[in-house]
């Protein structure tokens, strides 16, 4: 459902949004600087309203969209894509898009989009008004899925540096972790990437790329294609944990090093790794795991994972040690678990949560530049000791 702008362009600015109504009917209304074209589905499993824009900046308060009210459990903003804006609007249920107008404020303060839904029958709301659009996006990206000698890509032989890929969780639309003073995982994990590239680059030593540079949405199999374009002699994924158990958030903290495991190391590791491979449904996409795989094609990408696995393991406890010496790490630094975003078969990979946004300790310390610093330098130092380690022993 289409909801036109009177007039405008993009770069609108969001100032405000707010949810309002009861489980009859529920409003939503953001107020926009311009005027802008906004399209409007539904989605099931889980149910959404997703409400899809040119690029907007969004200057809302810090926690908007955090409560509960009438229909609507909580909602997230952020861009999807570069040059488009998303918003998300988690509901309890099915629900239908009763209206949905823009229309000017007074003497000139901009628009406001308003939204209204209202409860329906699951068995009528079906997959959603977006169902279709989804299910093709699906499509597509199973038809784009490369085979098993194109996803372990071979690293030319020619390379004067090693190639590091440094992979900032989440973004976008997605922010992950929400600490207790709405510090965003995205964030933080973005500030560290940014300085650990720096910290690389300097030595001379690497070509290091990101699979971001902005806040911006990357999906999980965006991030795995850049991985097999760029065929990185070393992935590091960067993350921040949370724990929902209000008796655990004040004693579990410190920084963990994961590393790919079919069957996870503990309950813990499991629960992080279902969280972080949601990272695409709670953008607004459906999932799109690529499982299907037949009996040959499997045993083929086992046997290429062999030599990245112990390789990964190699660099996970230099890695522990580094982070050791410098910040809090977890009881329990190094873990296994099934993450999306680690399935590479040719690259070593390790997904790093660098502590508890849950934690008021750890997420005062992630709010801290020379923190961010400490942690950027020590990952640095086990990128050298990892390569010249693998240096020595190739000789």
């Amino acid at each position: 459902m289409p909801a036109n702008a009177p007039s405008g362009s993009q770069g609108a600015i969001a100032s405000s949004a707010l949810v309002s109504g009861d489980k009859s009917r529920t409003t939503f209304s953001i107020v926009l600087s311009k005027g802008v074209k906004a399209e409007i589905v539904t989605l099931a499993n889980p149910y959404r309203v997703i409400i899809d824009m040119p690029e907007v900046v969004f200057r809302l308060p810090a926690g908007a969209g955090r409560g509960a009210i009438g229909l609507s459990q909580a909602f997230r903003y952020g861009l999807f894509a570069e040059g488009k804006a998303r918003i998300v609007i988690d509901t309890e249920g099915p629900v239908a898009i009763d209206r949905a107008d823009m229309k000017p404020l007074a003497e000139g303060a901009g628009l406001k989009l308003s939204i209204d839904f209202v409860p329906m029958e699951a068995a009528a709301f079906g997959g959603g008004t977006g169902a279709a659009r989804a299910a093709a996006a699906a499509a597509h990206a199973r038809e784009q899925k490369p085979t098993v000698h194109e996803e372990h890509t071979e690293k030319p032989k020619s390379r004067a540096k090693p190639v590091v890929m440094i992979d900032p969780g989440h973004g976008g639309i997605d922010p992950g972790a929400i600490g207790g003073s709405n510090l965003y995982e995205k964030t933080v994990v973005l500030l560290v990437a940014q300085q650990l590239k720096s910290a690389l680059v300097a030595t001379g030593r690497y070509k290091v790329v990101l699979t971001r540079q902005t806040d911006v949405f990357v999906s999980l199999d965006q991030r795995l294609k850049l991985s097999r374009e760029h065929a990185p002699d070393l992935f590091i994924s960067l993350h921040a944990d949370s724990i929902d158990a209000k008796n655990l958030t004040q004693v579990i903290r410190g920084a963990s090093v994961y590393t790919l495991s079919e069957r996870a190391s503990d309950s813990l590791a499991r629960l992080m790794a279902e969280k972080e491979n949601a990272s695409d449904l709670i953008a607004g996409l459906e999932s799109s795991d690529g499982e299907g795989q037949d009996e040959v094609r499997s045993i083929l990408i086992d046997l290429l994972k062999r030599e990245t696995a112990n390789f990964s393991a190699d660099f996970s406890r230099t890695l522990v040690s580094k982070l050791g010496k410098a910040i809090p790490v977890s009881r329990d630094p190094m873990r296994a678990a099934a993450f999306k975003v680690l399935k590479q078969t040719g690259s070593p990979s390790v997904l790093v949560e660098l502590g508890y946004m849950s934690n008021d300790d750890d997420e005062k310390l992630m709010k801290s530049e020379s923190w961010q610093k400490q942690v950027s330098t020590s990952i640095a130092q086990a990128v050298d000791q990892y390569f010249s380690r693998r240096a020595v022993g190739s000789r």
